[in-house]
């Protein structure tokens, strides 16, 4: 790791405090970038022109990626070159990136309570593993934690009795309430299945693989793409995707967006107002049909 990066991985750790999730996207986003520079631009990272940065996107959208992943990219660029201009070794930031329109956003994909219904009876309670995928498919719908928060539970994390679960994301916390089928579900699957798929006895993990360890985000990815085939519901389904369906169903049922706020983990309001304005659209579409 170049001394550039390494100074920027320790002002995220040390001085921002990022997230655990915002510090593997952002090193992760900065490396790729840097070696495109290198390889394509022939440029170091610290030495990357409004030119090379706009070239990289280009070739990101060239690749297929999503108008999301080119903005995270975005945020990552500009947390970096902005560090290296307070510092002292670049005079201006070289990232200039106009807004993207709302046009070009992607609208999420909304599952039907129907869909999610069919979801959650895929996986069969008939074996250790069955328990385990629908245990993980019931919190995620009853909660709509993010993938990483979902595979970062520790056993301890979960309280069956008082029905709810800590779900933390860095610095912050927040206790989510249960639904009665997310708490049997979990339940069921700590009583039946982890004690037998656990490798240590003294793992800490609440999800674990089949090879006893830690579920891992990817591993989880695989259930859902294979659950949503198994069900013939022919859309993209991802973890977020059921995210986003979480959100937008307890809107449509009532609760206010502060509220929503607080259970989506949500540190700027605008992520929530995604969800509101996604509700109006459903609605209009409704009233014109």
């Amino acid at each position: 790791m170049t001394v550039v990066l390494k100074d920027f991985e320790n002002y995220l750790i040390h001085d921002k405090q990022a997230s655990q999730n915002t510090y593997l996207s952002y090193m992760r986003d900065l490396k790729q970038l840097e070696r495109y520079l290198v390889e394509v631009r022939s440029v170091a990272l610290e030495r990357a022109s409004r030119e090379d940065i706009n070239a990289y996107l280009a070739q990101l959208k060239a690749d297929g990626k999503s108008v999301s992943t080119s903005m995270r990219a975005v945020a990552a660029f500009k947390c970096f070159y902005n560090r290296l201009v307070l510092t002292g070794l670049i005079p201006a930031s070289p990232v200039h990136v106009e807004r993207t329109s709302r046009k070009e956003t992607n609208i999420p994909e909304i599952l039907s309570d129907a869909e999610i219904k069919l979801l959650l009876e895929q996986p069969k309670p008939v074996d250790p593993k069955g328990f385990r995928d629908r245990a993980m498919l019931e919190l995620l719908c009853s909660t709509g934690m993010r993938v990483t928060e979902l595979v970062s539970l520790n056993l301890t994390d979960i309280n069956t009795d008082l029905a709810f679960v800590r779900c933390a994301d860095g610095e912050h916390a927040r206790n989510i309430p249960l639904r009665a089928s997310a708490v049997d579900a979990v339940r069921t699957y700590i009583l039946r299945a982890r004690r037998v798929m656990i490798a240590v006895p003294d793992e800490p993990a609440l999800f674990v693989n089949v090879n006893g360890e830690r579920m891992t985000r990817q591993g989880f990815w695989k259930l859902i793409k294979h659950y949503a085939a198994q069900a013939d519901i022919r859309r993209v389904i991802t973890p977020h995707t059921l995210r986003h369906s979480y959100a937008v169903h307890l809107l449509e049922n009532g609760t206010d967006l502060r509220s929503l706020q607080e259970i989506m983990g949500h540190a700027d309001a605008s992520s929530t107002m995604l969800y509101a304005n996604i509700v109006k659209s459903r609605l209009a579409g409704s009233g014109s049909k």
